[in-house]
């Protein structure tokens, strides 16, 4: 679909009649830049708790093993010197390799978008903060929950595109169910690049899919696979099947991304009670092992591929057996898993995610107390950090507008505190009496414009004011700014060579695919 033309489907969807009252006036956010986090990290556990985490980590690399369910995987770790059980599809690996393996690892690296100012840097005190991946399902206040389909998820690409705080565009951020399963992803790529001048995640179900979203945004980078290699620009998540399983598609997708050059975070999901023991210490140790252990293969795939220690660790309702996140156990695990990753010296990813079915009270203090956790812990990558809603199932177009609200707030406590003369302000406190007010001080009129944060969804009128404003809480505004958002929204230039080699390849890959090439 012509970008033109999805522009027009999208303010043809309408923003309601209030939205539009709001026309005329951009919605306030922070320009786009990649944040940093200047204060130390918080270390929740000590030296000797993190060697013994590790220690048992090794254990269970070398007395337990992984189930690894690829036969060219396994093939890569014998040759290294690993102890292979085909019959079993078993590896053990001896803290030996697994050092020799995680030392050839980068402790930085980069993607660049097909837009080169908006390229990231992963490692030390740098953050970035992901749109929601996965969900099968959808919700908003004006239209209810539903499948996911495309054009939410076109939607939803075009608001990352618009809100500055969000830096890059997770996997499928809802499944686009009316097309067909295995070119659906054809579609998704194609909107990321359409809708937005982001990097983005690839699906690593497999090679095929992999590949696909490698060479995509090698044609809307003008580049060869081989220059892509040196200069990488998609990532993927390669979820672990806790406890200590590797499923055949994900190592392909895997090998595939790291021999090209890509990023891979790999993300063990360690619900506590359910895919770990109930201790924190021993999800942690788990978490360890698995995620180590994905990170030697792609090493052996290919030494010095960059590559993220993932996170995932949070625990079970022991009454239900559902997932839960936000808790108080998340949020350390989040913080403790920071520890791990610079233990190892590398990128840490981790998620600022809730268990809540609506955009509501709780769905914001488990999301702030997780993601509290991930920037004390010092994660590089916030994955799922805006639209997550219900553990993962739905995708909300009003929970995306509060997260990067409280993303906002976030980066701007990040900025350092400034010291000197003229931020001291000693001269403008002897030109105000005792008992006066600050508000015509030449000091305050020359900043009073940028002097705080603005916020985005937040309301500081008055009872009365705001009762005759109509009486809209937080997620009634949320609704309002997502649809003048999209009422807003302009596509990112793209040439049109470009868009005509992605319209050929994507052609060609579903013929293809449709006669049985993977």
């Amino acid at each position: 679909m012509p970008a033109e033309e999805r522009r027009r489907r999208g303010r043809g969807r309408g923003p309601s009649h209030k939205s539009r009252e709001r026309a005329g006036k951009r919605i306030p956010q922070l320009p786009w830049r990649q944040p940093r986090n200047p204060y130390p990290p918080l270390e929740i556990l000590s030296e000797d708790q993190v060697e013994a985490i590790h220690a048992t980590s090794m254990r269970i690399l070398e007395e337990l093993g992984i189930e690894l369910m690829s036969a060219p995987a396994r093939r890569m770790f014998r040759n290294a010197g690993a102890e292979v059980d085909d019959s079993s599809g078993t590896v053990r690996v001896d803290r030996g390799l697994v050092a020799e393996l995680l030392a050839l690892a980068p402790s930085s690296f980069t993607l660049s978008a097909r837009n080169p100012q908006k390229r990231l840097v992963f490692g030390g005190d740098h953050m970035a903060f992901g749109l929601v991946a996965g969900p099968p399902s959808v919700h908003d206040r004006v239209r209810g929950r539903r499948n996911g389909n495309l054009r939410d998820y076109e939607d939803f690409i075009r608001l990352s595109h618009y809100f500055n705080a969000i830096h890059i565009i997770g996997n499928q951020v809802v499944a686009p169910v009316e097309l067909p399963a295995n070119t659906r992803h054809l579609d998704t790529y194609n909107a990321n690049l359409s809708c937005s001048d982001l990097s983005f995640h690839c699906t690593a179900i497999g090679a095929g899919r992999a590949l696909d979203g490698i060479r995509m945004m090698a044609i809307s980078r003008g580049m060869t696979l081989d220059e892509m290699r040196a200069d990488p620009g998609v990532t993927t998540i390669i979820s672990v099947n806790s406890p200590r399983r590797f499923d055949e598609a994900m190592a392909e997708g895997l090998i595939t991304m790291s021999e090209h050059g890509q990023a891979v975070s790999v993300t063990p999901f360690t619900l506590m009670g359910a895919m770990t023991p109930v201790t924190l210490a021993a999800g942690l140790a788990q978490q360890n092992a698995e995620a180590l252990f994905g990170i030697a293969l792609t090493q052996l795939a290919r030494p010095g591929a960059p590559v993220f220690y993932g996170s995932y660790t949070s625990n079970v309702d022991m009454r239900s057996g559902s997932p839960a996140f936000g808790t108080p156990e998340n949020t350390k695990a989040n913080v403790a898993s920071g520890q791990l990753a610079r233990r190892y010296r590398l990128p840490f990813r981790a998620s600022p995610t809730n268990a809540s079915t609506s955009a509501d009270a709780q769905s914001v203090y488990e999301t702030e107390m997780a993601l509290w956790g991930c920037t004390l812990g010092h994660a590089n990558l916030h994955y799922h950090a805006a639209g997550w809603l219900e553990g993962g199932l739905t995708a909300s177009f009003e929970k995306f507008v509060l997260d990067v609200e409280m993303i906002q707030h976030m980066t701007e406590f990040l900025r350092p505190i400034e010291v000197d003369e003229e931020e001291l302000a000693f001269e403008a406190m002897r030109g105000v009496a005792p008992g006066g007010h600050f508000f015509g001080e030449p000091h305050t009129m020359a900043r009073y414009e940028h002097a705080f944060y603005r916020p985005l969804v937040s309301d500081w009128q008055n009872y009365e004011a705001w009762e005759m404003a109509g009486a809209k809480d937080a997620t009634s505004r949320a609704t309002e700014i997502w649809q003048q958002a999209l009422a807003d929204y302009e596509a990112p230039p793209m040439d049109p060579a470009v868009r005509e080699a992605l319209d050929a390849y994507i052609a060609t890959r579903k013929e293809e695919i449709g006669s049985g090439d993977p």
